[in-house]
């Protein structure tokens, strides 16, 4: 197992630097290593590796949306308003339709499968969106009507909405029943989720406070409550609906709004943490993926994302009405909510570590999603940002 970990560390990390020479995301380096060493293809690593996946999988869920959490700030999403509320779900609403539709017609799979497939890559990257918002924060570009914000906002909460939609529709396919008190759970769930969260946030925030420790102590602290939320949910379950997942970010909101030195240092702590779970998950992510499985998906399902990524773009322009954006500050939005990477690595192997049927699609579709949206994403953003958006 030391000489696996080994071999991912060193391999993930030297394929991300050569990623991110030649003008690519470093995850795009992660996923492909993985691959290559997988038991399916090189056998560098052995299969008992993949056992980790799971549980490293709920690490870097918990990561992701502490992280997101975090940074989003109550006084900022109150400047953006109604559209960075839109945003948030109507994007990844209307995308989830258009692949339920037309994954069904493609794959010929049912209608919950669909669905979960839909879930998985309905979700926007915060691994790619958040560093080139912040950047363009800095720079000045689009400050003027808190376009970056705007995104950021958007886009970290499009990632619970179509998480706790992925949750649902496994929870249909491995033993529930499509049931109007199964939709019916979904906004119950947000709601009780972000109340529990708030309770959390504001308690931890004022004992993180009390007490001078190292910032890295009290991001773990942070990720500690966030596994035992996850476990909450388990034991209450069967009595009420909520959202684990929702509760930690609105915790991290909570926490924000507390204080601003602490959450600075969480962040800070939150991201030298995430630079190594971020190896290990993107590297497992492709150790897991069957080339057989992607070859027999790709050209259709390089359809479906095409398909999928239309219906967003459509989604996005909704969400924009009666805005004063332009049709230029339209057009690069659209661009920014295009790249997938990190929650289809974090959820995409689920239904196939599951048992289910449809498991080995999901996953070469989500991986598939990942390699073509993740640098066209980061590209069309990086390369139009200076003519679409007006510099303050």
């Amino acid at each position: 197992m030391l000489v696996d970990i080994g071999i991912i560390f060193i391999l993930g990390i030297v394929f991300a630097k050569f990623s991110e020479k030649i003008g690519l995301a470093p995850i795009i380096g992660m996923l492909i290593a993985g691959i290559l060493i997988s038991p399916n293809q090189l056998a560098l690593v052995s299969e008992n590796i993949v056992n980790l996946s799971s549980d490293l999988r709920q690490i870097a869920l918990v990561t992701i949306l502490s992280r997101a959490g975090l940074s989003l700030n109550f006084d900022k999403l109150k400047k953006v308003g109604r559209p960075a509320i839109l945003l948030s779900f109507v994007p990844a609403s209307i995308e989830m339709l258009g692949i339920i539709i037309f994954g069904k017609m493609i794959f010929k799979i049912d209608t919950i499968d669909a669905g979960i497939l839909a879930a998985v890559l309905a979700a926007v990257s915060p691994a790619i969106v958040v560093p080139r918002m912040i950047r363009l924060m800095n720079e000045g570009y689009g400050k003027d009507k808190h376009i970056p914000e705007m995104i950021l906002a958007g886009a970290s909460v499009d990632d619970v909405f179509v998480i706790v939609f992925f949750s649902s529709f496994l929870a249909l396919k491995t033993g529930g029943d499509l049931s109007f008190m199964n939709f019916l759970n979904i906004p119950i769930s947000i709601i009780t989720g972000i109340i529990l969260g708030i309770i959390i946030g504001k308690i931890l925030g004022k004992i993180l406070v009390s007490f001078d420790i190292n910032p890295i102590y009290k991001a773990m602290i942070f990720i500690s409550l966030g596994f035992l939320t996850l476990r909450f949910q388990e034991i209450v379950s069967d009595y009420i609906a909520i959202s684990a997942l929702i509760s930690i970010m609105t915790a991290g909101m909570a926490i924000n709004m507390e204080d601003e030195s602490l959450t600075s240092d969480l962040l800070g702590s939150f991201g030298r943490l995430w630079k190594v779970f971020e190896v290990f998950l993107f590297v497992l992510v492709g150790i897991s993926v069957d080339m057989a499985y992607v070859k027999e998906a790709g050209f259709l399902a390089v359809l479906l994302i095409l398909i999928g990524l239309i219906f967003r773009m459509v989604g996005v322009n909704i969400s924009l009405i009666g805005t004063n954006l332009n049709k230029d500050e339209r057009l690069f939005t659209s661009f920014a909510y295009l790249p997938k990477a990190t929650v289809q690595a974090a959820i995409g192997p689920v239904a196939l570590s599951m048992g289910l049927a449809s498991g080995n699609l999901i996953l070469s579709v989500s991986v598939i999603a990942i390699l073509f949206t993740a640098p066209l994403g980061a590209i069309l953003t990086d390369n139009t940002y200076d003519k679409l958006l007006k510099k303050s």
